[in-house]
């Protein structure tokens, strides 16, 4: 997800700054990450930490051990992370802890469920951070709610959507869709990713089931995360309805994504992706850190409870297709990330 994110970003600061692109190398799937960095025509990171997979604080940890190393012998004037991942966090406190400034992009997001890693992950690098980019109101908010400055806090959009909109029309001109035999309009598509939701076998099983009573004769794609794709493996049997395939390349699921009649999903990116392409979206989980998605957008949160994913499933399945204007949701974040950056670098 995140180089998406720097796909908008990285030419544009390169044009400013002398730019080191640094993968920490989390959850590494070679494939995958090739994948993306063609179809965003990213070069490769300029260094490669190689962390790895692991517990949170083994994986933060080698991290923030990387990072520190190489700082300390080549000190940047500025660190930029980006999101709420293991690697945002460890960027930040390898960078705060020998005095290097932080910005992260994407601040002030909250769930406020304190038990998510990447709500610890989001409020540590925010109060570390001296610059703090925003896509949404209710951040800053949120921000100032802590006791951020508010002079600390731009609202500079969303640079997913920069990236959805630079690659659409590509998207949908290599038509995904008819690999997997699908009609335009005429399916789902299915991303399931968080632990509550697909770590237990069991109640993985009674989601897919909640999901195929519901959406009937309407065909599911399924594109499964890695560790989904080890439970959903065990009961894959069980049905024929849905299409459980690969992880994609970011050009072929935005392509899919474009042309569905509805979304479900737990993942952040795919709420907003989806508010911006009119698509509905069902999302299985209690709180959003997104709630312009669902205020503004096409989102719908359904939790966990199989009665409340029915419910949204079928309202979903009779609501039109509408794009949604979103205040600085206009493909212009990443300009006004940099603007941001070039007149803190004067001062």
């Amino acid at each position: 997800p995140q180089y998406v994110k720097l796909a908008a970003l990285r030419d544009k600061l390169a044009q400013e700054f002398d730019l080191t692109v640094i993968d920490t190398g989390q959850h590494y799937h070679r494939q995958l990450s090739l994948a993306l960095l063609e179809d965003l025509k990213l070069p490769p990171p300029d260094i490669n930490l190689k962390a790895g997979s692991g517990g949170h604080g083994e994986i933060t940890g080698r991290i923030l051990i990387g990072l520190e190393k190489l700082w300390i012998k080549n000190r940047p004037d500025l660190v930029v992370v980006v999101g709420d991942t293991n690697s945002c966090l460890g960027g930040a406190l390898a960078a705060a802890k020998i005095g290097i400034p932080i910005a992260h992009v994407e601040a002030g997001l909250r769930s406020y469920e304190k038990n998510l890693p990447e709500e610890i992950n989001r409020v540590v690098t925010d109060h570390l951070a001296e610059l703090l980019f925003i896509t949404e109101v209710s951040a800053k908010k949120n921000l100032l709610i802590e006791g951020i400055h508010d002079n600390q806090i731009y609202f500079v959009g969303n640079i997913m959507i920069d990236t959805l909109f630079q690659n659409l029309a590509v998207a949908i001109e290599r038509r995904p869709w008819l690999r997997y035999k699908l009609t335009p309009g005429q399916y789902g598509i299915v991303t399931l990713h968080r632990p509550e939701n697909v770590d237990e076998v069991e109640k993985l099983e009674k989601i897919i089931s909640t999901l195929r009573a519901v959406t009937g004769k309407l065909p599911l794609i399924f594109p499964a995360h890695l560790r989904t794709k080890v439970n959903l493996d065990q009961i894959r049997t069980k049905w024929s309805e849905i299409n459980i395939i690969e992880p994609l390349g970011y050009l072929d699921f935005i392509g899919l994504l474009s042309n569905a009649k509805l979304a479900i999903t737990d993942s952040g990116g795919v709420q907003e992706e989806s508010s911006v392409l009119g698509i509905p979206c069902v999302t299985l989980r209690d709180q959003t850190e997104r709630p312009v998605t669902t205020k503004k957008g096409t989102n719908m949160l359904a939790g966990s409870d199989l009665k409340y994913i029915t419910t949204a499933i079928i309202r979903a399945l009779s609501l039109p297709h509408r794009s949604h204007n979103i205040a600085k949701w206009d493909g212009k974040a990443a300009e006004r990330i940099v603007k941001a950056l070039v007149k803190w670098s004067k001062k």
